[in-house]
Formats: structure tokens, C-alpha cells, sequence
């Protein structure tokens, strides 16, 4: 966004699809005081909502009756002034007001995103908490709800700017070494105190990280592959637990030859099913790959789910791929509906669990859906806070903490340039986690998904 367009005054609807009751227009920038007042007549006493008429300025003649509200910049939300109609949601007052906004000069339509990117630029937000945002907006499940409003409330950027100051203290140690060593009334040992403190900042860190992007991983939900030979009933069990026709079930083998990916709310935690080609020995080209895909998605997932044909020969209920061993697995004995007395000869001394299921008529399933529920429940609530919800996140503290390790390398070796350089550059990185430093070349990407009038 160059810096005329950032001068711009804009407006968009930043309420959902009409019809509804109430529609909320907001108008933001240098102009947002006179425009206010060529459509109410006046501008409202600030923060207090109004009950007034609004006009088209051209004819003079009403649109709606509105509530409108006045925010003086620097203290609203983007830090610019800002006005707010609260109309009826209809679509012909919907048009008509953003069609007398956009033939007030000086006026333009907001892009995606852009009251979002002008609270980041004016201070109002950092980095992480516009992403936290982003996150509230999308968030499915109540899981995703509380993390991100805790970053949008500055849980990760406040955690990332101490860390930032503790990192600016002994980076100014290092450098009083360097540049006033000779004077007088200046401690001998400046180098030691400040080691210390990067030291137990690179532990800390190293903390945040060793929790394995589960923050990162509650905003995707854990992967759940629904796995095992063909036809046996892989595809009935993702439609039960997903409770609709989301894959084709067929009784013949190789029907499945793509991963099918349903998203699930369990327990108030996300929670992504594949559904995956029966793994087996095939000459058919496509179910090659079908299987291949499967193995690679089951072998990536965070829980298999290996479900076998009770009615089946022995053989086939015995089978199982050594390559899935990398998740925890649980057995499922499917179809006891056609074999309620024959017992699965699978050595489930492999599984974390069994469960005897049938997926046609819902029996087990429950107990099934209640154990996921409590699995998914202990992934995510093992860890409290997260620091890192994003890879880039991750991605910053890496650096973080390898440049901390380079300059912890020179302890004791003199060279305390090259510490003051590695510290240094330990700083900027923690300064691009929350956007203080050198981050334009990422603003474009977040605030794409961003929705025009956030």
C-alpha cells in the first residue's frame, strides 16, 4: 500500500452478507469527519452512538434512519478517524449508502484488510495480534477461539517484546565492553551478566519451541488417516464419524483412489479425517498411486486409525503395514455386524488400542468418537499457552535462538564484536515476530485472507 493510498479515506460494509437486521458501514480516514457530516447533518459527541437521518448529500433525500458514532483518531480502533452507521441490513440501504460514499470525493471502497493494516501501521496492533485476529475470524472451534483471542490480546507479542528488551540489556553490556572498557567506574566483568542472561533467554526459548507447533497445529487440527486393506470399510466409517455422504462407498476394493480430508469438531477441538485408499499390491496404475498417497499421508498423521474386515479371512485381518508405524495407532475391528462372534486375529499388541466397531449400523462408534474426542483433548492440553501459532512464528525464534547459540560460542574467547553482532541480530529477529522491524515483504501475505471492511 504506497503512501497516498494510505492517506486515503475508505469505507466498506463490516457486517456480514445482507439481508440482516443491522448492517455496519465504516468510514476511515483524514475525511471520515466531513463525510460524516455531509450524511448526518453533524457529527455525533465521540463514542456515543446517535440516533439520526442519513442523506444522500446530492438529492437531500433520506436513505435510512441510523445509529452513527464518532472516533476521533489517535484513540479509535485504527488509530485514524473513523465513523461508524449502524442502518437496517437491507440490500437496496446497503447499496444506496455505498453508492453515496463512493461519489464522495476523496472516498474509495477499503481492500481486504486494509482498517486491519492501518491499526498495525499507526501502533495499534502488533504483528501477532493482527494475526491473531485473522485467526479469531476463522476459528471453528472453541479450542481455535481461545488461542486466538489470546494472541489477538498480545499473549505472544507481549511474551516476544520482553524477550526483545531482556536480549536490548545485555546486548548494551557487550557493547559498553567494547566502546568503555578504559573508562573509570566501569566493572570489570560486563560479559559475564550478559552470557547469563542469553543464555536462560536461549532456554526459554528453546522451551517454547520444544512444544512441538501444537500451537501452530490447533489452527489445522490434528490429522486423524483412516487406514487399511481395501473394502473394509474405510470409507462407511469417515461418512459415520463425519455424518454425511462425504466418500463413495462401494463394495468393491480400489474405490478410494484419492485421500478424502473431512474437518470435525471434537470436543470443541479441530480435527482433520482422511480417508485413504485401501493399502494392498495393485497392477492398476491409478490405484498405485492411490495407495502411495495413502501410505504417505497415514505415515504423516498425528493417529491411524487401521481398520480391518472382521468378516474377512484371517489374512486379511492380519494385515498391516510396517510403514504407518510413526503415528500411534488403534485398531478397529469393523463389521461385527456380520461376524459377531469371530475375533480379529491382528496382533494388537501393535495398537495403543482396539475397539470392535461397525460402521454400517453405528455400533462402538460412539465409544470410538468419545476416545478420539479424548485423545484430541490431551494433544492440545498438554501445553498451556503456545508462543508459536504459525510457522512463521516458529520460524523467527529458530533464528532467534541460532543466533544466540553463535554468540553463547564466543564466551570466553574475546571476540566481543561478534557477539554484539550475533545478540544484535537476535534482537531483530524477535523485533519481525511482532512487526517492529523489516516486515513488509510479509504484510501482503497476511493480509489476503483478511475480508474488506476488517
Amino acid at each position: 500500500m504506497g503512501g497516498m493510498r494510505a492517506r486515503d479515506t475508505i469505507f466498506a460494509l463490516s457486517s456480514g452478507r445482507p439481508p440482516a437486521a443491522i448492517a455496519v458501514v465504516r468510514i476511515c480516514g483524514p475525511s471520515a469527519r466531513s463525510v460524516l457530516e455531509k450524511l448526518v447533518g453533524r457529527v455525533p459527541q465521540a463514542r456515543q452512538a446517535t440516533l439520526t437521518r442519513v442523506r444522500d448529500p446530492a438529492s437531500g433525500e433520506v436513505i435510512d434512519e441510523a445509529l452513527a458514532l464518532w472516533f476521533p483518531g489517535p484513540y479509535s480502533e485504527t488509530g485514524d478517524d473513523m465513523a461508524e452507521l449502524q442502518l437496517h441490513g437491507g440490500n437496496a440501504v446497503i447499496a444506496a449508502i455505498l453508492d453515496v460514499l463512493a461519489r464522495v470525493e476523496g472516498c474509495r471502497l477499503a481492500e481486504a484488510g486494509e482498517f486491519t493494516r492501518r491499526a498495525f501501521k499507526n501502533g495499534r496492533l502488533d504483528l501477532t495480534e493482527v494475526e491473531g485476529l485473522g485467526d479469531l475470524i476463522a476459528a471453528e472451534t472453541q479450542a481455535q477461539r481461545r488461542q486466538a483471542f489470546r494472541q489477538l490480546k498480545g499473549l505472544i507479542g507481549d511474551r516476544a517484546e520482553a524477550w526483545r528488551k531482556r536480549l536490548i540489556e545485555a546486548l548494551a553490556l557487550v557493547e559498553a565492553r567494547i566502546d568503555f572498557s578504559d573508562e573509570p567506574g566501569v566493572p570489570e566483568d560486563l560479559l559475564g551478566p550478559a552470557f547469563n542472561a542469553a543464555r536462560q533467554l536461549r532456554d526459554e526459548i528453546a522451551a517454547a519451541l520444544a512444544q512441538g507447533g501444537r500451537g501452530e497445529r490447533l489452527r489445522d487440527g490434528i490429522v486423524v488417516a483412516i487406514a487399511g486393506p481395501p473394502n473394509a470399510g474405510k470409507s462407511t466409517l469417515l461418512n459415520r464419524l463425519a455424518r454425511r455422504e462425504a466418500a463413495i462407498v462401494s463394495p468393491y476394493p480400489g474405490t478410494t483412489r484419492d485421500v478424502i480430508e473431512v474437518h470435525l469438531d471434537l470436543g470443541g477441538y479441530p480435527v482433520t479425517l482422511l480417508d485413504t485408499a485401501g493399502i494392498r499390491d495393485s497392477d492398476d496404475p491409478v490405484e498405485h498411486e492411490g495407495v502411495r498417497r495413502a501410505r504417505e499421508r497415514a505415515a504423516a498423521a498425528d493417529l491411524v486409525l487401521w481398520v480391518t474386515d472382521s468378516s474377512a479371512d484371517d489374512a486379511v485381518i492380519a494385515a498391516y503395514d510396517q510403514r504407518l508405524v510413526n503415528a500411534e495407532m488403534w485398531a478397529l475391528n469393523n463389521k461385527i455386524d456380520l461376524a459377531p462372534t469371530k475375533r480379529c486375529e491382528t496382533n494388537e499388541s501393535e495398537f495403543a488400542r482396539a475397539f470392535a466397531i461397525s460402521a454400517t449400523s453405528g455400533t462402538g462408534v460412539d465409544a470410538l468418537i468419545a476416545a478420539l474426542a479424548s485423545y484430541t483433548q490431551a494433544f492440545f492440553t498438554s501445553i498451556e499457552a503456545p508462543v508459536a501459532t504459525r510457522a512463521r512464528h516458529r520460524h523467527a525464534l529458530e533464528e532467534t535462538m541460532a543466533s544466540l547459540d553463535r554468540a553463547l560460542a564466543q564466551e570466553g574467547r574475546g571476540q566481543e564484536e561478534l557477539i554484539a553482532e550475533d545478540m544484535r541480530a537476535a534482537a531483530t529477529n524477535l523485533g519481525r515476530l511482532t512487526g517492529r522491524v523489516d516486515v513488509e515483504d510479509i504484510l501482503d501475505v497476511i493480509f489476503r485472507d483478511f475480508c474488506i471492511g476488517k
